[in-house]
């Protein structure tokens, strides 16, 4: 697919990568031999148990373990050394236990609630390593448990299991040894997948006597996290038989429809891909905890410049008072250094409390109390489940209110996994859901005994229809979905005859053939060669001549057969863009049938087009054997069936079209709308299909119509670009400018990432493959569309150009740090788009996105995902929440918030998320205030008291302070603050951007709320202090214990002035609060300075009466009063100051000016044109091939009488040459031509360059063979060479040469609503580059839908015949780098002309008349 490769991926050098993993059956002995060096001399077995352990600690390692993970914390270090420092008498200030209980209490704090987190963990370990499954021991399967199995042993594994290990299969119960697995819970997909046993186990092991003495060897590379990639051989009886993915079962998969499979274990335990992919438990920290450890050494070290200022001007004071009254130095035994170094210490003890510890342990009272209140929230609570929220963790509340980066999954997540018939369009009439007034209430299909029940879909009026029997059209748009199929019908022996269970491929298909079903249109049952239905009654079996399977380049699928009558029909379904390129000219209902796919999709269903035609048995008999022939073609065999299949495709009679909802949760399209709105961003990163994905991106408003999406080759080359101003790509902001009204999304797939993330990964390069097939046919219209979009993609990048002065690229000498610049470059990107979708990525890359996002953009991520598969990005991701889904609840255990819903999230982020940010802020800024408020007049204090370290305050007040005084009002912000009801705050969802820009606490706040608190501070004191200057009497205060009483007593009220003035939320609660306060001051003091405690210890309680003596002199009370005034209201004129002259927020989305030379035009495009966008065909996210080989191949369709160990059966068993003749269904993706337009425009390739020699020269090539033109039916000779007209001066006067124009019956019609010849006129990479002038002049008088409505992906943009663009095969296989531009050139004709390859169009009517 054009990925980037690199020649170092496979040659890397490392051991790792040899297939050095050796497994032999039913030997545990031969695995014991096998050690692994760990370090040094020590050595442990090289292949691991069963057993996984996804817990953080055990018994032993708790204690040590979480102490060394909170001592990662500074505060606590620095708490620690504060307490060694109080236990030296000499420098001790406060007793040592004073604050090593605090400590204590703190750190058993978050113990407990770790050790809480950690035993939930043990409990799902224990619940998994218990499970039981049969396990071979000696000649017969005892059942044990999961966590006693080893590698080399032989598992057998019943319907509805689930895989214990990595199995290599060895045999089932189902023909040719097939297993049907169920892989939602490792890649989120809910189509059945199926694994197949090599032929030489199939055969051979056919009972428990021949498993027990089985002795096979398997040879394969070492465990990887690679989900899709496996490369092994099976050594037995002297032959060697090679081994893929297709063989293996991975952990984590359901067995389904399979009685009864076995596997040999190949990997166990933490060697299984899935545990490869699930990573290991990180300690989450928020960014507020991260500021604050910052800011606890910015603190300690301004205590230490302080302390040292303090114990110099000690030394210098000593030093006069020695010089002055040296009988006084007596009392001094050592020395003035030596003093002030003792007082240094006592200073930073002192002053210890300017970090206070109550802060932080009130803080885990309040990230507690914000969690219950989490759980509490009945507007989070689902009821089908019966599952409220819950905050598993309870340290990450503030960091809901920071989030700029969702990643979610899709299966699941967003959806509910429930595809269901919605409506359907038949010969232009268009049948929808009845009325709830119209709809019966009983069950309205119980005329039809084979109905189900399950479709919720009821027409009236399309019933009677149907039992009528007399409208042709609707008889075979239902025979359609009855017919045109790969499911596989099994009849279930109970009580109901009837019951018939559909095993689907894909659950669109079982969906359809449901929809049959009730309507009276009963698949039965199938043979190699025939279909039997059971028509309204009337059981009819169709010879099956010949199935036409789809994959993701035909995008449709055929059934040809011959009906009881002996006529021949076609049945073909499939996507809209292909269908109706294939139509008869005459078709009626073909208009109406378009204005209801716009419809369908404006609804955001998934839209499939039925067709049929009849074919005369002499036309059949040519065709088939043309198709003989074809199918035991040695070479391009694939190539020429595809060429056959759209011939017979062609000319066909429009049926209609259904309508199929794939259901989302609740609430999932307003949820991403209100995030988007809080300018959060949500990337989807899933395993399954990419158009699953795009179609549920478009279905829940993630994707728009008017986004322009990015695929990987529009990706490269803007790496390319980037790779040319690479110098200040880091600093320059504005290099990826985008013009206003252009909207990006990009849509990428795991083999793309596996090239781009070599950084962040740490298997060896070795062991990531490139992986590219070859493209051996291609769709019709493809070569054009991948042309036209390819240019508008290059005049997007060449606007980026035009907006920025080009600079010089400095070449890195490091491979390292090109990966760096790829990575950033990537994510400069990724992270202006709109929406990014990840497609058929692993575990461990959905995992690696998350981190490359955190490496690059340093924001909080949160993920969110119900399965198995998604527990690595939760526990990568700075917050994790799992939802309970239906793919268990491994996402729960390993998430630190669990949710019911998706829709959720919405008031998890916006209401909870954000009030605990608040209130977090709030919290902090009010506590550094306050402390500096009190305990900066410790500092003033000492110029008054010879820098001797005495304390000002009563040393209750001290302890008391924190405690009892000031708590109350701090735990009320940090728990019920709020700023905004909940309702507002979703009604108002750009009020959570405070958050993510950091607003409401940083460093600028810090320093805030520092000078707040000094200048109080310095008002109570130095006020104070002058007051009471030269004062006596018995209502002077100018004493030490009166003088302390009222800094403290003006202090205190300060404080809780400041906490009325800053609380937005008054309850009763607030104000019983702040009287508790001050009623805890009051009876504290007067318990504190009572006679009865002095008396029993003076030094403990000196201030006896004092505060009683202060308050009772009313003088004190106005200078209290006086401070409080001076302190509040200064600061309350500068609040309303400020906040009148705040400008209000600038809106996020400012309208930029647009460049001086605009390339782009906005106009409206006609909807109603067949390369529509809004039409997004259900069929069209169908990957992979289907079941039609194995159907027609025999190999699916019988099933053993009965179910038994011994496996023994008279199926006749394909051969080897058999199961390797099946064509490889996987494609190769071109290049688009605009790399060379691009290098056109820079000077670095000229037009005699661009002959098809030099071209292929350097273009990739994966030894691909000239394709035939699948629209003239014929070889290769009958291709059209092309050629330019060299003569023209612009892209306008460039003129399209044919040299023998296609015959109308090869033509495909035009419709009327086709764009206009001027819409091919385009021009290529020969032409010499224009003047900027001429460029404009020429995009205006362009179409304007090529400028302002994106190119769909995969659909046509033109609707016009073409010649295909063309490219010559390559004889050599080249690696791609990342950075490097290659030319595109179409494998069709190889006689392309040197001058250029043409796109030819057929002019309409309209203006060849004018």
């Amino acid at each position: 697919m054009g990925s980037p490769t690199y020649p170092e991926d496979f040659h890397d050098g490392n051991e790792d990568t040899a297939f050095t993993w050796d497994i032999k059956a039913n030997s545990h002995d031969y695995h014991r031999q096998f050690r692994k060096k760990v370090f040094l001399c020590w050595h442990r077995q090289k292949y691991k148990t069963n057993i996984i352990r996804t817990a953080k600690y055990n018994f032993f390692s708790f204690l040590p373990l979480n102490l060394y993970e909170q001592f990662h914390r500074v505060s606590n270090v620095y708490f620690l050394m504060t307490v060694i420092l109080q236990g030296i008498p000499e420098i001790s200030t406060l007793p040592w236990f004073t604050l090593f209980a605090p400590l204590v209490c703190l750190l058993a704090i978050r113990a407990t609630r770790d050790l809480v987190d950690d035993i939930g963990r043990h409990r799902s370990d224990r619940t998994v390593n218990n499970r039981p499954c049969q396990v071979l021991v000696g000649k017969s399967f005892i059942w044990q448990k999961w966590k006693n199995l080893c590698v080399g042993d032989v598992v057998c594994l019943s319907n509805d299991s689930i895989v214990p290990a990595d199995l290599l299969l060895l045999a089932s119960s189902e023909p040719s040894s097939l297993c049907y697995v169920e892989t939602a819970d490792i890649d989120g997909e809910t189509n059945l997948k199926f694994r197949q046993a090599l032929m030489v186990t199939h055969q051979e092991l056919t009972n428990t006597r021949k498993m027990a003495s089985f002795q096979g060897r398997v040879m394969c590379e070492e465990p990887n996290s690679r989900m899709h990639q496996f490369v092994g051989r099976l050594e037995w009886n002297g032959k060697m038989y090679p081994l893929d993915i297709g063989n293996l079962l991975l952990r984590g998969c359901k067995i389904r429809n399979t009685n009864m499979c076995y596997g040999m274990v190949i990997y166990a335990g933490f060697d299984t891909k899935i545990m490869k992919n699930c990573g290991k438990i990180h300690l989450k920290r928020t960014k507020l905890d991260l500021l604050m450890n910052k800011l606890v050494v910015v603190i300690f070290l301004s205590l230490v410049v302080v302390s040292t200022a303090l114990a110099v001007s000690f030394g210098l004071w000593m030093r006069e008072l020695k010089d002055r009254h040296h009988y006084l130095w007596i009392l001094y035994r050592r020395s003035v250094a030596m003093e002030s170094f003792f007082i240094f210490w006592s200073f930073l003890i002192l002053l210890s409390v300017m970090v206070p510890m109550a802060m932080f342990i009130m803080a885990e009272f309040i990230y507690l109390g914000n969690s219950i209140f989490i759980n509490w929230d009945q507007a989070m609570y689902y009821a089908p489940l019966n599952q409220p929220a819950k905050a598993r963790s309870t340290s990450l509340n503030d960091q809901l209110g920071q989030v700029e980066y969702i990643f979610s999954d899709k299966t699941g997540t967003l959806t509910q996994n429930i595809l269901a018939f919605k409506k359907c369009c038949i010969d232009g009439h268009v049948y929808g859901p009845d009325s709830e007034s119209r709809s019966p209430k009983g069950n309205p299909y119980l005329w039809n005994k084979f109905a189900d029940g399950k479709l919720r879909f009821h027409n009236e009026t399309l019933l009677r229809i149907v039992q009528a029997k007399r409208d042709k059209a609707v008889r075979e748009f239902w025979r359609v979905l009855a017919i045109c199929h790969t499911v596989m019908v099994q009849e279930k022996e109970s009580e109901q005859p009837d019951l018939l269970v559909y095993q689907a491929a894909s659950p669109d298909e079982e969906a359809l053939i449901t929809a049959a079903r009730n309507f009276g249109y009963v698949f039965l049952s199938r043979t190699q060669d025939t279909i039997t239905l059971m028509e309204l009654g009337e059981e009819r079996v169709y010879q099956v001549l010949a199935m036409m399977d789809f994959n993701s380049m035909r995008k449709r699928m055929s059934v040809l057969v011959r009906k009881p009558e002996g006529t021949i029909c076609l049945y073909t379904k499939g996507a809209d863009t292909v269908i109706l390129e294939r139509l008869h000219r005459k078709q009626s209902s073909k208009l109406s049938t378009e204005e209801a796919l716009a419809a369908f999709a404006k609804e955001s269903l998934r839209t499939l087009c039925l067709a049929y035609k009849e074919v005369d048995e002499a036309t059949y008999e040519r065709w088939h054997q043309r198709h003989q022939e074809a199918s035991v073609l040695l070479q391009n065999r694939a190539q020429a069936l595809q060429e056959l299949y759209n011939e017979m495709e062609q000319s066909l009679k429009l049926l209609g079209a259904t309508a199929i909802e794939d259901r989302l949760q609740d609430g999932v399209p307003n949820t991403i709308k209100c995030l988007k709105k809080a300018n959060i961003k949500i990337w989807v990163l899933t395993g399954d299909k990419q158009e699953t994905a795009v179609n549920i991106s478009f279905a829940c408003q993630l994707l728009s119509e008017n986004m322009l999406i990015l695929e990987e080759k529009e990706i490269l080359q803007f790496l390319e670009a980037c790779s040319e101003h690479n110098s200040n790509l880091q600093t320059k902001k504005d290099f990826l400018k985008l013009p206003p009204h252009v909207k990006l999304a990009m849509v990428i797939d795991g083999v793309f990432l596996d090239k781009l993330l070599l950084s962040l990964r740490k298997e060896p390069r070795a062991l990531i493959q490139n992986v590219e097939a070859d493209e051996s046919w291609q769709e019709p219209f493809e070569g054009v569309r991948d042309f036209l979009r390819a240019r508008r993609i290059s005049m997007l990048w060449w606007n980026f150009s035009v907006q920025q002065t080009p600079t010089k690229s400095k070449v890195s000498k490091s491979r390292e740090s090109l990966e760096v610049r790829r990575e950033r470059a990537f994510v400069d990107l990724a992270s202006r788009c709109q929406a990014v979708i990840c497609c058929r990525v692993t575990p461990k890359q959905k995992a690696l996105v998350v981190a490359l996002v955190k490496k690059y953009q340093q924001v909080v991520t949160l993920a969110i995902g119900d399965g198995a598969n998604d527990v690595n990005m939760i526990k990568t991701a700075d917050i994790g929440v799992g939802l309970a889904g239906q793919e268990g609840t491994q996402a729960v255990q390993n998430s630190d918030f669990a949710l019911g819903q998706f829709c959720f999230l919405q008031r998890l982020l916006l209401v909870h998320g954000r009030w605990s940010y608040v209130r977090v802020c709030k919290f902090l800024r009010y506590f550094v205030y306050k402390t500096l408020a009190i305990m900066m007049a410790q500092i003033w204090f000492a110029f008054y008291n010879s820098f001797s370290g005495q304390p000002l305050y009563e040393g209750w007040f001290l302890a008391l302070f924190n405690l009892l005084y000031t708590t109350l009002p701090c735990l009320y912000i940090g728990l019920f603050e709020q700023d905004m009801s909940a309702q507002r705050s979703l009604q108002m969802p750009e009020l959570y951007m405070a958050g993510q820009k950091n607003e409401l606490f940083n460093y600028w706040v810090f320093l805030q709320a520092i000078a707040h608190g000094t200048a109080t501070s310095l008002v109570n004191f130095f006020m104070t202090l002058w007051i009471s200057w030269d004062t006596a009497g018995p209502c002077s205060f100018s004493d030490f214990q009166s003088f302390a009483v009222v800094v403290a007593l003006s202090g205190l009220l300060c404080i809780i002035v400041e906490v009325i003035l800053i609380i937005k939320y008054w309850t009763v609660l607030c104000v019983v609060t702040i009287v508790l306060s001050l009623g805890f001051y009051g009876v504290m003091t007067y318990i504190t300075q009572s006679y009865r405690l002095y008396r029993i210890s003076p030094k403990t309680f000196p201030f006896l009466y004092a505060d009683r003596n202060v308050l009772s002199c009313p003088s004190t009370m106005l200078v209290i009063l006086l401070n409080i005034t001076l302190n509040t209201l200064p600061v309350l004129a500068l609040r309303m100051i400020c906040q009148a002259l705040k400008k209000p927020r600038p809106k996020e989305e400012v309208k930029e000016e647009a460049p001086a030379e605009e390339i782009f035009t906005v106009e409206s495009v006609p909807r109603l044109h067949r390369g529509s966008r809004g039409r997004r065909s259900s069929y069209a996210f169908c990957h992979d091939e289907g079941y039609a080989d194995l159907i027609t191949q025999g190999k699916i369709l019988q099933r053993p009488q009965e179910s038994s160990n011994e496996l023994e059966s008279d199926i006749p068993v394909p051969s080897e040459e058999e199961l390797l003749s099946s064509p490889n269904s996987s494609c190769w993706v071109c290049r688009k031509l605009s790399s060379l337009w691009r290098l056109r425009d820079q000077g670095d390739i000229s037009f005699e360059k661009m002959n098809p020699s030099s071209v292929m020269s350097s273009s990739l090539s994966v030894d691909r063979q000239p394709a035939v033109n699948s629209d003239n039916q014929g070889s290769p000779t009958n291709k059209l060479p092309t050629s330019m007209n060299r003569a023209s001066e612009s892209f306008q006067k460039l003129q399209m040469a044919q040299k023998r124009p296609l015959s109308p019956k090869q033509r495909p019609p035009l419709p009327e609503n086709l764009l206009s010849t001027k819409e091919g006129s385009v021009s290529l990479p020969g032409e010499p580059a224009l003047p900027k002038e001429h460029q404009l002049s020429l995009l205006q008088s362009q179409p304007q839908p090529l400028a302002t409505e994106p190119l769909p992906l995969g659909q046509p943009f033109w609707g016009s015949q073409t010649e295909f663009l063309e490219e010559k095969p390559s004889s050599g296989s080249t690696s791609v780098p990342l950075g490097e531009s290659r030319p595109y050139i179409s494998p069709k004709d190889p006689h392309a002309s040197k001058e250029g390859t043409v796109v030819e169009t057929q002019p309409s009517k309209e203006e060849s008349s004018s």
